[in-house]
């Protein structure tokens, strides 16, 4: 049986991490056999080019240099890690995926969400998630939480504008696939959005198993 292809999405500081510790405690309560992982990354060699798009650097990243490194780390990381895993049945847990591409590049950085698609055809074919969870906060609520945590990387200096737009692409992505899609508000508490996060994980393995 083919594993799922199960991907959490958001701005900064919506909770990324927490919640995917609780799916991964959800997944491991009903015995679902799953690899988790992340993007950029997920390899050794896809950590590496993880390493060159975070730091932050004097020298501009051009945004299309931004977008193929994102998509030479994205083939790596299907080539390695979930591909084999899907095939083998077993199922993919990860941390953003080209949902991420088109939210950050396509509408961050404004770039041809046309020139994206073509290369989600080329490194993943008809390859899709089979559920996308997108944790939604209010951009400033988000990236306090993220200067508290951490020092900011790369992405994490961009202007305030540059996270609206990208949480505008997610909840584009989500409006125009309602099917694959599921928006948990963020910004209620932990348990609330891990209620919710149950809920539609509930709700995704029982019609999964009907089928």
């Amino acid at each position: 049986m083919q594993g799922k292809f199960i991907t959490i999405e958001g701005t900064e500081g919506v909770g990324k991490t927490t919640n995917i510790e609780f799916i991964q405690h959800w997944l491991n309560r009903r015995g679902v056999e799953f690899v988790s992982t992340r993007e950029p990354g997920g390899t050794p060699l896809a950590e590496q080019v993880r390493e060159l798009l975070l730091t932050p650097r004097e020298e501009k990243v051009g945004d299309s240099t931004e977008l193929l490194l994102m998509f030479a780390g994205r083939a790596q990381h299907l080539d390695q890690v979930i591909l084999p895993a899907l095939d083998s049945g077993t199922s993919v847990l990860c941390d953003r995926f080209t949902d991420a591409s088109y939210a950050y590049q396509g509408f961050g950085r404004e770039m041809d969400c046309s020139l994206i698609a073509k290369l989600e055809q080329i490194v993943q074919g008809d390859l899709r998630p089979d559920l996308t969870l997108i944790l939604d906060i209010p951009v400033e609520i988000g990236l306090k939480r993220a200067s508290e945590r951490s020092t900011p990387d790369r992405f994490e200096q961009e202007q305030i504008e540059f996270f609206d737009r990208v949480r505008q692409g997610y909840l584009k992505i989500a409006e125009e696939n309602p099917e694959r899609c599921a928006v948990i508000d963020a910004s209620q508490s932990l348990e609330q959005v891990q209620i919710s996060i149950e809920a539609v994980l509930e709700n995704f393995y029982s019609q999964a198993s009907a089928t």
